[in-house]
């Protein structure tokens, strides 16, 4: 593997995975709401929504959004109300004594976020685009990044679990729990912005 191809690559998927975001708002709230070990089916839902539109961007469909304004546009405009639906269910909860595992996004939810998540589809768009390699090299290379990015999301998403369930220790009444949700409700919410700038 040639290393000056890899670790911008890398590099770059630590970046866009790691980053704020809505997927990393709603890790660190199901973090905090529902603990760890409840938190990794969202985890893996994110990542494996996540690599399912960059699979399909290596077939070809991110292609389809460049020719197609008027799809982007529609694309936009579903990821803004489905972004503030979560936002209005994270600024919503009570504190995690009060709700079930069942009460926080669905793990298909959090998977297809990935549909209408634009940062998504940028990242998807950007490293297949900028990282694939030319025939004969385009499978391999494709399937590096495939692999490159879900085990990047693995670890940073993990991080920002780890983080809510850090936040988790520190919040001790219902005014703080309120204010957190409402916090990451606010800061999802806001991820709207990175739509439409």
């Amino acid at each position: 593997m040639d290393l000056s191809w890899f670790l911008p690559l890398l590099g770059f998927a630590l970046v866009t995975c790691g980053t704020p975001g809505p997927n990393n708002m709603l890790l660190t709230a199901a973090g905090a709401n529902l603990g760890v070990r409840a938190s990794l089916p969202m985890l893996v839902a994110v990542v494996t929504g996540l690599n399912l539109i960059m699979l399909a961007t290596a077939c070809g469909l991110g292609a389809l959004f460049e020719a197609m304004p008027a799809l982007h546009l529609a694309l936009k405009l579903i990821g803004s109300g489905y972004l503030l639906w979560l936002a209005w269910q994270l600024a919503m909860a009570g504190e995690p004594g009060e709700r079930s595992v069942n009460e926080m996004p669905r793990w298909w939810q959090a998977a297809s976020l990935q549909l209408v998540n634009p940062k998504g589809w940028f990242m998807a768009i950007s490293a297949i685009g900028g990282f694939t390699l030319a025939a004969p090299l385009y499978l391999w290379s494709a399937t590096t990044i495939l692999l490159t990015f879900y085990m990047t999301g693995l670890v940073t998403g993990l991080f920002w679990v780890l983080f809510g369930a850090q936040v988790r220790r520190w919040i001790r009444s219902a005014s703080g729990w309120r204010w957190f949700n409402r916090s990451m409700g606010t800061l999802t919410a806001a991820c709207i912005l990175m739509i439409w700038l």
